[in-house]
């Protein structure tokens, strides 16, 4: 046996018993994100490059879970690291099939490059539909819980999960490829960087990938303050450029000149693993004396490393047996409509919710998403073996007549090439003149948002220009409400949308995944109560934003907004069928008791969270979420949980990025949402709080 097959040995000793046996070239071919098989030692070829952001993505027939940012809108890291398991599993079952098939194509590989733990900052970024929200310690708590789904508890990892994009990296998509992100102190370390840290830290996440842009001057796969950070951090696995990202260097970022100087950059700095082609020039690097051999073999080892500690050169691991007969299962599917009864947030409701199907004859589904199955899936994606969409969810789940319009085009001003303007609109009117009530599903896909490239939103690169619905369906909601039956509007968008309609309730349904309609046809009927909450902040207008190119956290997200009379709806804002408050909360020794009632008609979950207001000259100038616990409440029932506060709450940054004592004084809220005048306002409920004094 081979040495490098000698389980005795520790991971390292074993791929650098690899890389020895490697010639030069051999060990530079293998730092390309396609490595070639090394035939002489019986190492096959490798596609490290594979997605499993909401389930295995572009790798045939998967579980597909609702994006991430719906995940984040759960607030339950648990039952978030219930689904990364469960797409491990997957991911793990298509890699023996395929392989024992001979296909090591790209997407069937081990290493997904999942989660994407940027902040999204900005809600015209159209990439944040893959983040976990605008907080960092809710983005924090969700990636190591996803991240140890995806990795497991195992001899070997089950996948390796990878964070990205390491850092400072939320837009614009249009000029990610030259943009220079700008960053303070302070707001690196509270804000870009945390969540970094404790996957690295506490998840011992496998890989970091970097980002297109350039952060503070420095090409961000090739950032010497960044690399320092994850020395610090002793992170312990391999670090992947974004795909094509340091081809950027020579052609965008104008800090080298040619693809080898490019190359030699990002390999003396750190980078190992390079998504893209720019290493095929390493040799030459290596000709011109750029870098040395000892840099090649440097990386080499780490990514040997990593697919030592995936098992793949052992005799059998501890997930050999798991097959096709798991992928797309029952119980993984059910999993997938649990997560996404649980996204979808109750923004708006008079009353009209839950619907009482003996009042109602005939319901009218009107809109673009109604039968769409791009509005389940946002980008990222596998295939489903079975979708259901809004229309589909409600008709199976109403006995009466269920009446469809798709009313408009998503985002073009007809839905036939032929047709003339509006070609849909008169339809749409006679759908609701017969209904009782009309259910407008509306909102976005990822042909519109998305990624620089991979959208058909050239006008925006994936990115939105303001926070309205397009034209095309505005003039369906003012053709719609003109008719003057009782309107539901149930959005699909990865971000904040501001449908601007005085309708009787409404529900962001993000992109729900799979089972997406059934999920919203529970909740229409109430089946399920809404308990989802939103992970940021909906604003009026983006005309009240900062500039989009700006990354100071000043006047961004709901730790540092200033204008309060551009929010919508607050960060951690939900209703649900019921009325849960929080009575009274008291702490000791790093953890809250919260005494929750639910005082309202029906059974209910809720989401409990801590919100802790400090007083120091470096505490963020509102207050900074602290914890967070979902619950289940019958009627009339009350409960005291205990909430673990997060172990930097009583913390916070100064403007040289060191993390200092807070003081000596807090304040800690408990409540179902912020502790703000509009969030009160809008649930009818208050939080409760404490001082805390040290």
């Amino acid at each position: 046996m081979e040495k490098y097959k000698n389980e005795a040995l520790t991971a390292q000793e074993r791929a650098e018993d690899i890389v020895s046996k490697l010639s030069v070239t051999e060990a530079a071919s293998q730092l390309k994100y396609d490595a070639p098989s090394v035939e002489n030692l019986g190492i096959p070829a490798y596609n490290w490059w594979s997605e499993g952001l909401h389930g295995v993505a572009r790798a045939g027939t998967a579980t597909m879970f609702p994006q991430a940012i719906g995940l984040a809108a759960m607030f339950d890291d648990e039952l978030l690291e219930k689904a990364a398991d469960v797409i491990s599993d997957e991911a793990r079952a298509k890699y023996n099939e395929y392989s024992a098939h001979g296909d090591r194509d790209i997407y069937k590989g081990l290493t997904l490059w999942s989660p994407n733990i940027n902040i999204f900052r900005d809600p015209r970024w159209g990439r944040g539909q893959e983040t976990y929200g605008e907080d960092p310690y809710l983005t924090a708590r969700l990636g190591v819980a996803f991240t140890k789904g995806l990795q497991g508890s195992g001899k070997v990892l089950k996948t390796a999960a990878c964070a990205k994009h390491f850092a400072v990296h939320s837009g614009p998509e249009a000029s990610r490829h030259e943009f220079d992100a700008k960053a303070n102190k302070k707001d690196m370390a509270e804000t870009y960087l945390y969540a970094f840290e404790y996957l690295v830290k506490e998840a011992k996440v496998e890989s970091v990938m970097g980002a297109y842009n350039r952060v503070n001057g420095e090409p961000a796969c090739a950032s010497t303050e960044l690399m320092k950070k994850l020395d610090e951090w002793n992170f312990d696995g391999h670090f992947v450029s974004d795909c094509w990202a340091i081809r950027d260097f020579h052609l965008n970022h104008m800090v080298t000149k040619t693809a080898p100087e490019s190359a030699a950059l990002a390999l003396k700095t750190g980078c190992d693993l390079n998504c893209g082609n720019t290493y095929i020039h390493l040799l030459i690097a290596l000709r011109e004396g750029l870098i040395t051999e000892e840099d090649i073999r440097k990386a080499c080892v780490k990514l040997m490393r990593t697919r030592v500690r995936l098992g793949m050169f052992d005799e059998k691991t501890e997930y050999d047996s798991l097959d096709s007969e798991i992928v797309a299962c029952e119980k993984h599917k059910a999993l997938s409509l649990e997560c996404a009864r649980r996204s979808m947030v109750l923004l708006k409701n008079n009353g009209i919710l839950p619907l009482d199907r003996n009042k109602i004859k005939t319901i009218g589904v009107i809109g673009p998403n109604a039968d769409s199955r791009a509005a389940l899936e946002g980008n990222y994606n596998g295939t489903a073996d079975r979708y259901i969409t809004f229309l589909e969810g409600i008709q199976d789940e109403f006995e009466g007549r269920v009446m469809y319009s798709q009313g408009c085009h998503l985002y073009k001003d007809r839905c036939m090439a032929l047709g003339m303007a509006d070609d849909r609109i008169a339809e749409a009117e006679i759908v609701a003149d017969h209904s009782d009530v009309v259910i407008l599903c509306l909102g976005l896909d990822a042909t519109i948002e998305g990624e620089e490239g991979d959208t058909g939103n050239e006008f925006s690169s994936g990115d939105k220009n303001d926070l309205f619905l397009p034209e095309s369906q505005r003039k369906l909601v003012k053709a719609v409400m003109k008719r003057g039956k009782p309107v539901i509007i149930v959005t699909a968008a990865g971000s904040a949308i501001n449908v601007d309609a005085d309708c009787d309730a409404e529900i962001h349904a993000w992109y729900p995944g799979q089972n997406g309609g059934k999920a919203l046809a529970e909740i229409l009927f109430g089946k399920v109560s809404p308990s989802g909450k939103l992970p940021v902040t909906f604003y009026k207008s983006a005309e009240g934003l900062p500039e989009f190119e700006d990354y100071s956290m000043e006047n961004r997200t709901y730790r540092y907004v200033k204008d309060n009379e551009n929010i919508l709806y607050p960060f951690g804002y939900g209703l649900t069928y019921s009325k849960v408050e929080c009575t009274n909360v008291e702490y000791s020794d790093g953890t809250a008791a919260v005494t929750v009632t639910n005082s309202g008609e029906n059974d209910t979950e809720d989401v409990v969270q801590l919100y802790i207001k400090g007083y120091s000259e470096n505490a963020v100038k509102n207050y900074s979420l602290c914890g967070f616990k979902r619950v289940s409440l019958a009627k009339g029932e009350t409960k005291t949980i205990e909430i673990k506060l997060s172990d930097s709450a009583f913390t916070a940054v100064n403007n040289e990025g060191e993390r200092v004592s807070g003081g000596d004084k807090f304040t800690l809220y408990a409540g179902t949402a912020q502790p703000d005048e509009i969030s009160t306002n809008l649930t009818g409920t208050k939080s409760v709080s404490v001082d805390i004094k040290f």
